[in-house]
């Protein structure tokens, strides 16, 4: 359906005395006609925009104020439509995702017309603020602030672009000072304003004899920020203040030969510091962005940050998150990655089309560059390996066409602009990509899964995920993951009983990704016995248990390889820098890959996170009948620690042996290996013990309290586990005041045939 928004109002200014009036549209959803007293002011085209109409001519005392939509879905189809030259794939998503067509002709958030994890709701209407601005002489319409560290000079600066509209018909004069009190920097600028639309740049040294507090990501510093004002004092008598947070920190995307290996590193250093990258990726929090409030984003970024997490990528499949998410990422030190809007499509580059785009990257680089979380631009999700791979069937014949599209879209149009608009951080044209190596064959490489440069997107769902062997090791892990299904609790809000069944019509609708619950039961089949329950309700909550308990098992293992091979190469490959699981939080109640349900509650999953992400790990994997044991370690010191290694048998809570390694040298921000031992030796050491009978944990213990999380090493496949027990779970309450007075605290039971829970 196409909807028109209109309302009467009353101007609550006496509009003689203005010299401009403004309607601005923060955001429109998507394709509208705006008129205002029944005068067509123009046109929207693109959600991630923003629009300012002149009404300085129209605006009256009472108005009448009209936004007529158009169907985002019958408009995409027309503009493909109307695309008569060739086709533009994909045309529409797998009939499984149950969505809408031609999602790449619209500039709208492109899962809206469904994904692989979300439902089909192609919203429309206005999807942020509305206001009316009035001015005489001159407004700020955009305020920036980066930082820049000169190494020669061992200084701080700060640059600060302001970008005006000036109404009058020659150039205003005046004075900008800048004053950052808590680090003594006060600076005076004459500035002059030409005419129309137009930018000054202001570059505040920093002084010398204040000490400088860099921002740093989570687990590595603080997240110091300063308070500055810039005050604007023009000749036409009118005052600017404006009040903001400038942080101080650099960004380094460092692609360099490695010595023993093909291709170029791929990493990050932050403030001259190589920084291990820990996360997810993030997509919109709901299919209706009004729902999402500033504590719904709290609740899931402190949930990353409570992981252990440093990082997320705002994934290009979604919206440019609000000002709040940014905020929110800078004060608790999420870093994130920034796709822009483009994702796992080809798309027109008509000259309107670009017109667009050019608007949209130009208003959203200006809008976000103050946020020292952002520390990449990426121009799409998956465009280059859906050329490079062919994804879309294109004839050999053709692929020119696209290829060329493919430069003009992200490298002439996108890239230049985040070139020209902020030189503070990297630009990369797509991922997976293979960075430096893609520019070198004109922006498209053959394979951008190589595992030698770039970041690599790995799934494979049939192969058993306890071996790690499967998985590749790339300089840069960007997406990975296992699907599961949310909890019943959950499900329960958006369901009735006959849902409530792996098989049912619910289960399956939705399912958004082809033979996902089948795959879920496949990778269970592995290392678990399938429910068995009579009572269908017990048995899908065990069968949602299975997947989630499957899934954190998986990821672990994954997430544990990319973190291990962080400091060696093997036959050409390593020096892992990043690993960002698909993915953190869900669109809705549905399975997916997600770690945080809709609604914030976390999967088992997440809480896995928190110890395969903890600054200090030890991790276990077997190769050829050994046990090799990694100290991993994101600390900015060597430590030396006891490793200790603990044998139990499923049948008993007393350990069958402990060993305890002392003087072990756990290095700075890197994995080494500490221990080593063939599972037989093992075995024999631990006598009363079998592959089957027996589980392997271990930790790191170090002075002041200095401890990494229990770890785990399975030696059988847990259904064919010997000796494990029915639990007798005993859990005991008490008030914090009697906690606090020495009362009796939860009781820790440990859960032998878990051998990783634990209830407090």
């Amino acid at each position: 359906d196409n909807w028109t928004y209109s309302r009467t109002f009353k101007t609550p200014f006496d509009d003689r005395k203005w010299q401009k009036v403004n309607l601005v549209f923060e955001g429109v959803d998507t394709v509208a006609q705006i008129l205002i007293n029944n005068i067509t002011l123009g046109r929207t085209d693109n959600m991630f925009n923003r629009y300012s109409f002149d009404i300085t001519s129209v605006i009256k005392e009472v108005n009448f104020v009209e936004v007529r939509f158009l169907s985002a879905v019958s408009y995409a189809a027309e503009q493909s439509r109307c695309h008569k030259a060739y086709s533009i794939p994909p045309a529409c998503p797998p009939p499984v995702q149950k969505g809408e067509c031609h999602a790449n002709f619209i500039r709208k958030e492109q899962c809206s017309f469904s994904w692989d994890w979300g439902p089909s709701f192609p919203t429309q209407g206005i999807w942020k603020d509305v206001r009316i601005e009035a001015y005489n002489h001159y407004h700020l319409i955009y305020f920036s602030l980066t930082s820049f560290f000169e190494k020669s000079a061992q200084q701080w600066s700060l640059e600060i672009e302001s970008i005006f509209d000036v109404v009058s018909s020659k150039p205003i004069a005046g004075l900008v000072t800048v004053n950052i009190p808590k680090l003594q920097t006060q600076q005076t600028f004459s500035v002059k304003l030409q005419p129309g639309e137009g930018s000054i740049v202001l570059l505040v040294n920093i002084n010398k004899s204040s000490t400088v507090e860099a921002w740093w990501p989570n687990g590595h510093g603080k997240q110091t920020g300063y308070n500055m004002t810039t005050t604007f004092i023009m000749e036409a008598g009118y005052q600017i203040e404006k009040s903001s947070k400038a942080y101080f920190r650099t960004v380094e995307l460092v692609q360099e030969p490695i010595p023993g290996s093909p291709g170029l590193s791929f990493y990050f250093r932050i403030n001259g510091r190589p920084i291990f990258i820990k996360g997810s990726n993030w997509i919109p929090a709901d299919s209706f962005q009004d729902r999402v409030t500033y504590d719904t984003l709290w609740l899931l970024l402190k949930s990353a940050a409570d992981a252990n997490m440093n990082a997320l990528r705002v994934w290009g499949g979604g919206v440019y998150e609000q000002d709040e998410f940014y905020d929110i990422c800078d004060e608790i030190g999420i870093m994130i990655w920034q796709d822009f809007m483009f994702a796992c499509a080809l798309y027109p580059t008509d000259q309107y089309y670009l017109e667009s785009v050019r608007a949209e990257v130009s208003h959203q680089v200006r809008r976000l560059k103050s946020h020292p979380s952002i520390i990449l631009w990426s121009g799409n999700n998956e465009n280059e390996a859906a050329i490079a791979s062919n994804w879309f069937s294109i004839p050999y014949a053709d692929r020119e066409v696209y290829i060329k599209d493919y430069v003009m879209l992200y490298v002439k149009n996108i890239r230049e602009i985040v070139l020209t608009e902020d030189k503070s951080r990297p630009f990369i044209a797509s991922s997976p990509t293979n960075g430096l190596e893609s520019v070198k064959e004109g922006w498209l490489s053959q394979n951008p899964y190589d595992t030698h440069y770039g970041d690599t997107h790995f799934y494979d769902y049939s192969n058993d995920c306890w071996n790690w062997t499967v998985y590749p090791k790339t300089r840069f892990a960007s997406e990975y993951g296992f699907q599961s299904w949310p909890s019943f609790s959950t499900i329960e809000k958006v369901s009735s009983t006959e849902d409530w069944s792996y098989t049912s019509n619910f289960s399956l609708h939705r399912q958004h990704h082809e033979n996902g619950n089948d795959q879920m039961l496949q990778q269970i089949g592995h290392h678990f016995k399938l429910p068995q329950s009579t009572d269908p309700i017990k048995k899908f909550k065990d069968m949602i248990y299975l997947t989630q308990v499957m899934q954190a098992q998986c990821i672990k293992t994954e997430t544990e390889f990319y973190r291990f091979s962080q400091s060696e190469i093997i036959k050409g490959e390593g020096h892992t820098m990043g690993a960002l699981y698909w993915q953190l939080n869900d669109i809705w109640q549905a399975p997916s890959w997600a770690s945080l349900e809709y609604g914030g509650k976390w999967k088992l999953l997440h809480y896995f996170a928190q110890n395969f992400f903890a600054p200090l790990l030890p991790v276990a994997y077997e190769d050829k009948g050994v046990l090799y044991i990694y100290g991993v370690s994101d600390l900015h010191v060597d430590h030396k620690l006891t490793l200790r290694v603990v044998v139990h048998t499923w049948s008993s809570l007393e350990p069958v042996c402990t060993l305890a390694k002392e003087g072990v040298t756990v290095k700075a921000q890197s994995a080494v290996p500490i221990y080593k031992e063939s599972i037989d030796d093992l075995l024999e050491r631990c006598r009363n013990c079998t592959r089957k009978s027996c589980v392997i944990t271990f930790c790191l213990v170090g002075e002041g309290g200095l401890q990494s999380p229990t770890n785990h090493h399975f030696l059988s496949s847990l259904k064919d586990a010997v000796g494990l027990e029915k639990i007798h779970l005993l859990a005991s309450m008490v008030s914090e005041a009697d906690w606090q007075n020495g009362g009796p605290v939860c009781s820790h039971i440990w859960l032998p045939n878990c051998s990783f829970a634990l209830l407090s």
